[in-house]
């Protein structure tokens, strides 16, 4: 599975973005598929996943009730829409799938077989 994020940019605080994650190869409806953001000099963390089971949804506190993650699967796409960005969402954002079938934490950058560039998002007050 080949991932790819964009839509990333610089923004004012208070606007919106949409990202994309693209995907290729493999059957994508099979794949959760996680957001993940570094910010410098921090570590990885997981802000949202989408299953593929049931399609169901995970927010970190930090993001939740601002970011919407949504999928798809005949586009073979994920998005995420932030609204309402704050300069501590500034960071490099990263989409990525786990396996089918796979029981580790999809907020857990380890717990995710396949990775896409990332992009960009910086966000100034």
């Amino acid at each position: 599975v080949q991932l790819q994020a964009s839509g990333g940019g610089l923004v004012q605080a208070g606007v919106s973005l949409r990202l994309s994650c693209t995907s290729s190869g493999g059957t994508f409806s099979d794949y959760a598929i996680g957001w993940f953001r570094q910010a410098p000099r921090k570590e990885r963390e997981g802000i949202s996943y989408i299953r593929s089971s049931d399609g169901s949804t995970y927010y970190a506190p930090s993001v939740k009730g601002r970011f919407t993650i949504s999928r798809d699967n005949v586009q073979n796409m994920v998005y995420l829409q932030m609204n309402n960005l704050k300069p501590e969402d500034t960071a490099v954002y990263y989409c990525a799938a786990a396996d089918p079938g796979s029981m580790r934490s999809l907020t857990d950058p380890y717990g995710m077989d396949y990775w896409g560039k990332g992009t960009l998002v910086t966000v100034s007050s």
